[in-house]
C-alpha cells in the first residue's frame, strides 16, 4: 500500500520498496513471493484506490534503515529500524487497474498470479475458505455489492468482516461460520461480543453456518435480501471518485 510520497517515488524510479521486518507478512519473511503489486491511496491522486504497477521481485533481503538511507542522521530515532527491501526487475503497468470501490485499508493481500491478472475488483485478489469462496461466488452471480475482508477499527480493537454490504440507512456485515472453528466456546464468545460491538456502531451482522451454505445458500441468500431491503438498498457511490479510472482506460485505448 503506497500512502508515502517518497516510497512511491523510489518505486517509480528506483524499482525498489521496503517493508519493515516486524510488520512483514509470513510470505515476505519466507522470501516466497514472486510479484509485488502497489495499491495507491488517496495521496496519489490520479491513481487513488487502484492498483496500477506491479513488479517481478529480483530479490528480498533484510537492511538496516542506516543502509537503505545513509544520509540520515544515525542517532534519529528510527535508526536502528530494519527492512526487508524488496528489488524488483524492472516496474510494469497493468493494462487498467485493479480498482476498489471504497478504498480498501489493508496493508497486505496475498494472492495468486491467476487473481491478479484476471481480476480487475480488489475484492476477488483476495483467497479464503472454501466457504468464503462459494459465498463469494454466489454474491457475484447475485449482483450484489460487497467488500471482502473489511477492516474495522473500534474501541482499540480491529476486526475484518468477511463480506461488508454498505446500505443507504445501515451497513450489514456477513460472516460464514465453519462448523469445525466456530464450535470452541472462547470463538463463540468472542464472536458474540464482536456482533454486540459492530451492532452498536450500526451494524447489521448475518452469521451463516457451513451447513446454511453448503445445504441451503438459496435461503441464506434469500435472508441477505431481505436485510439489504430493511436498510433501504444497496448505497450508491459517486461514480467521478469510483471509477474515475475509466477515463484513463479509455485514453490509454485511443492512443493504441
Amino acid at each position: 500500500m503506497i500512502n508515502n510520497v517518497h516510497d512511491y517515488a523510489r518505486m517509480q524510479n528506483e524499482w525498489w520498496y521496503r517493508i519493515p521486518i516486524d510488520t512483514a507478512p509470513p510470505i515476505i519473511q519466507r522470501k516466497e513471493a514472486k510479484i509485488i503489486a502497489f495499491y495507491s491511496t488517496a495521496l496519489v491522486k490520479e491513481h487513488k484506490w487502484q492498483i496500477w504497477h506491479y513488479g517481478i521481485i529480483k530479490q528480498i533481503t533484510e537492511v538496516s534503515r542506516q543502509e537503505l538511507f545513509p544520509e540520515e542522521s544515525p542517532y534519529s530515532r528510527k535508526a536502528d529500524k530494519c527492512y526487508y527491501k524488496i528489488e524488483l526487475e524492472k516496474l510494469e503497468e497493468l493494462p487498467q487497474p485493479i480498482v476498489s470501490r471504497r478504498g480498501h485499508r489493508n496493508v497486505f493481500i496475498p494472492t495468486t498470479e491467476q487473481r491478479f491478472f484476471g481480476s480487475t475488483d480488489i475484492n476477488y485478489l483476495f483467497s479464503g475458505s472454501s466457504l468464503k469462496e462459494k459465498f463469494t461466488l454466489r454474491l457475484k452471480d447475485a449482483s450484489i455489492p460487497f467488500e471482502r475482508e473489511w477492516r474495522v477499527t473500534m474501541n482499540s480493537m480491529t476486526y475484518f468482516l468477511d463480506f461488508a454490504i454498505f446500505c443507504k440507512t445501515r451497513p450489514i456485515d456477513v460472516e460464514c461460520d465453519g462448523n469445525h472453528w466456530h464450535d470452541y466456546p472462547a470463538i463463540v464468545h468472542y464472536d458474540k461480543h464482536r456482533n454486540n460491538e459492530l451492532a452498536s456502531k450500526g451494524w447489521s451482522v448475518l452469521r451463516f453456518t457451513e451447513d446454511d451454505i453448503k445445504r441451503d445458500m438459496d435461503k441464506s441468500v434469500s435472508l441477505l435480501y431481505d436485510t439489504i431491503d430493511r436498510c433501504g438498498g444497496y448505497e450508491v457511490l459517486n461514480e467521478p471518485d469510483t471509477f474515475s479510472y475509466v477515463k484513463r482506460v479509455t485514453q490509454l485505448r485511443l492512443d493504441f
